[in-house]
């Protein structure tokens, strides 16, 4: 099934040094007629979001995924400032990246980088992951996750992945703020046997930019096979 994704860079006058937290605030209050763009229903409207903030090496940006597409280009013209507490960011550009993506099971695995933080564990299965001793287990650990991750982001779209998923992994652990909170969240490259667009988020907080991938278009692995 196809999704239609739509990748907004904001290009601002100097480099953003506050996160995808508060670029996400500052959107979502100066819209807030759109709960689509900051969640605050009463009732969710969707399980995954459809709209995903960024910071990326002090660049902004904003992915938007089938609704959120539209609406995104709906409010682009309206951007032309991003004011942060005590910084405001004037808009000199914008570029956007329109696709349909197939999102599904490949014969052959594609591999991705993450871009920002993978936040795989909560509180249940960090102490779990915490209690491993060996490290290849952790490794086998984290790929279920991955995967189960995968899975959920599929769903969320009301995408059935009919294929089993195989992952590998090199991650590297590192120590990521989410929600004011230390957390234990992961760099690094995977394989995987499905296709995901680039720039879409897994795991927690993925509206505030953790967990976003990009695929790595390595011609020794990356096969389009389907």
């Amino acid at each position: 099934m196809k999704v239609r994704t739509l990748y907004m860079v904001l290009q601002t006058d100097r480099p953003m040094q506050e996160d995808a937290t508060r670029l996400r605030g500052y959107i979502g209050n100066r819209f807030a007629g759109y709960p689509l763009l900051h969640h605050h229903a009463e009732t969710p409207l969707f399980t995954y979001p459809r709209v995903q903030y960024k910071v990326l090496e002090g660049t902004p940006a904003i992915l938007g995924l089938d609704e959120g597409a539209a609406l995104l280009k709906e409010i682009s013209d309206e951007i032309t400032e991003i004011a942060l507490h005590t910084r405001t960011y004037r808009v000199t550009g914008k570029v956007m990246y329109e696709h349909m993506v197939e999102i599904e099971a490949t014969r052959r695995p594609l591999q991705y980088r993450f871009l920002s933080p993978w936040l795989a564990l909560n509180s249940r299965n960090y102490e779990e992951f915490q209690s491993i001793a060996d490290w290849s287990e952790k490794k086998q650990f984290l790929n279920n996750i991955l995967i189960g991750n995968i899975l959920s982001l599929a769903k969320g779209l009301g995408i059935v992945i009919d294929r089993r998923l195989y992952v590998h992994s090199r991650l590297d652990a590192m120590r990521a703020r989410y929600k004011g909170i230390e957390m234990t969240g992961f760099l690094g490259e995977f394989r995987v046997n499905a296709r995901l667009p680039d720039y879409i988020g897994i795991g927690k907080g993925v509206s505030q930019g953790f967990g976003t991938l990009y695929r790595v278009k390595n011609p020794d692995i990356d096969v389009e096979e389907t």
